[in-house]
């Protein structure tokens, strides 16, 4: 058994460092670069890196980025954004990515998933799933382009879908929550968690450290990943990349475990 990991989670646009809310309107806060070197020092768990451009502009991984992110990271990295093919996926771990992350070209081509978890093994494979709650129904579906494309698909049927095709790991991303900083969608993480047996990682809308707190031991995730609090300070956001010291760290887990894998 295996405590659940704080994760910081880093967008790369326009190959800067961007913060978004609702997954529009990216706003500069760095260099990505600089910002791993930041994370090594505060020794975070993980760290998960995505490209939130390549999908949308039909591009291929940026793999010289992706050389510099991976030679300069210390813990271990996941690094999503444009992966549609083995070939891809084997390239990024090549480089020294612990994982591969994959959302749109999962959904639209679960074989992927089923190929690439047979070659890489699926311990090396993130599916990230984009949720959001339409209204009035108040139903969930899941999303793809950055919040744009609609997919008429069920987020807990594609998680179950996903780990039946070999997915090492499910990131389920709020995007009404995104950048919002007023806690996590506690009830879409309780369902995933509940449907799937693979680690289950909760992105989008980490607003406290309580929030983390509450996420890891109300719905028995094996990952909060942050965006926003980790990259800003204060009431007027100051840009300022942070991350819990050890003690704190222990205090928002607790004696918290999960049996599952991660």
């Amino acid at each position: 058994m295996l405590r659940p990991r704080i994760i910081p989670c880093l967008l790369v646009h326009q190959r800067g460092l961007f913060k978004t809310v609702g997954f529009k309107n990216p706003k500069y806060v760095g260099d990505p670069i600089n910002a791993v070197k930041i994370f090594n020092e505060k020794e975070t768990d993980e760290l998960i890196v995505l490209d939130i451009d390549a999908t949308i502009n039909n591009t291929e991984p940026d793999f010289k980025l992706i050389t510099y992110l991976a030679s300069e990271c210390r813990m271990p990295l996941c690094y999503g954004g444009g992966v549609k093919t083995n070939a891809q996926i084997k390239k990024i771990i090549s480089l020294g990515v612990e994982k591969v992350a994959i959302s749109s070209a999962a959904i639209e081509n679960p074989m992927l998933i089923k190929n690439a978890s047979a070659k890489v093994g699926n311990q090396s494979l993130v599916v990230i799933i984009d949720v959001k709650k339409r209204f009035p129904s108040n139903k969930y579906e899941v999303y793809t382009h950055r919040g744009r494309k609609r997919t008429g698909r069920n987020p807990l049927e594609l998680a179950v879908q996903m780990e039946k095709f070999g997915a090492g790991e499910i990131v389920i991303n709020s995007i009404i929550n995104d950048g919002a900083m007023k806690g996590y969608d506690l009830k879409l993480m309780r369902q995933i968690r509940n449907a799937v047996n693979v680690p289950v990682t909760a992105l989008g809308g980490a607003g406290s450290l309580q929030d983390i707190s509450k996420v890891i031991s109300e719905c028995d995730v094996s990952g909060a990943a942050v965006g926003s609090l980790f990259v800003f300070k204060g009431a007027y956001k100051a840009v300022l990349i942070n991350y819990p010291e050890t003690t704190e760290k222990d205090a928002l887990i607790g004696n918290k475990l999960t049996n599952r894998k991660i």
